[in-house]
């Protein structure tokens, strides 16, 4: 099956953030696979376009390649590639075992790689090439206590989309959405309840969490003729950053 609509193969895009950000790329024309472990509770869609749901899991890298190679052979191309699935519970390193920070590494770093290069394989060989977008995390621009293996993680992976974006130019452009603070239908787990989430709202300069269709529209940008001599780049998407804690502290007003 071919059309003429860009094939967009979204992560962990059956819930959150994810399917935030394949509503955003159904919205905008596009045919969107998601792919996850588990096929959602309710199918995304936006607008009546509704995505296309694969199960894999992507820390196999075999099954990385196989879906990713299959979309392309499906739909005849493979135009971009979200790497969104990810994630961690809360624990302090000293708290947990060494193979549960492994596997959050595997997760957050290593399953994008197998995906990414899945996709460079397709993509290098299309007169248009292709664009690739991490969904990275502040976590992994400052300390990130109770997440540890997930900031050193989201570290490594706008590292990596630095590399692959100089190594497979111009071909492939690879880009970051560094991520801040999301609403996501479990925000308020994370935060204790509605009250809470509005709390941690007040300490973002904006004013507010990111939505997903936030994140949606950044990745929509990236993926876009708009964004053609963006390449290596990350973008930060968090309402202005966080309040350093020392001006709380001090005493003398300004």
């Amino acid at each position: 099956m071919t059309d003429n609509r860009q094939v967009v193969v979204v992560t962990g895009g059956t819930r959150g953030v994810g399917a935030g950000i394949a509503r955003g790329f159904l919205a905008a024309g596009a045919h969107v696979v998601v792919c996850a472990r588990r096929p959602p509770g309710a199918p995304v869609e936006v607008l009546g376009a509704t995505a296309e749901f694969r199960a894999v899991d992507l820390r196999d890298a075999d099954a990385a390649r196989d879906v990713l190679t299959g979309v392309a052979a499906d739909h005849g191309r493979l135009d971009v590639l979200v790497n969104n699935a990810g994630g961690t519970p809360f624990g302090l390193l000293a708290e947990s075992s060494a193979r549960r920070q492994a596997k959050i590494v595997e997760l957050n770093l290593l399953a994008p790689l197998y995906a990414s290069l899945a996709a460079h394989e397709v993509m290098c060989r299309q007169a248009d090439g292709g664009g690739i977008v991490m969904i990275g995390s502040v976590s992994g621009t400052r300390p990130s206590p109770g997440s540890g293996a997930y900031g050193a993680a989201k570290a490594g992976l706008e590292n990596l989309a630095r590399t692959m974006a100089v190594e497979w130019a111009p071909r492939v452009r690879v880009n970051t959405v560094v991520l801040g603070l999301v609403r996501t239908e479990s925000a308020p787990l994370h935060y204790g309840d509605e009250d809470g989430v509005r709390a941690v709202a007040r300490t973002i300069p904006l004013g507010r969490l990111a939505e997903p269709a936030d994140a949606a529209d950044a990745c929509v940008f990236l993926a876009s003729p708009a964004a053609r001599y963006i390449s290596g780049a990350s973008l930060h998407l968090h309402g202005g950053g966080e309040r350093p804690a020392f001006l709380d502290a001090a005493t003398v007003n300004h």
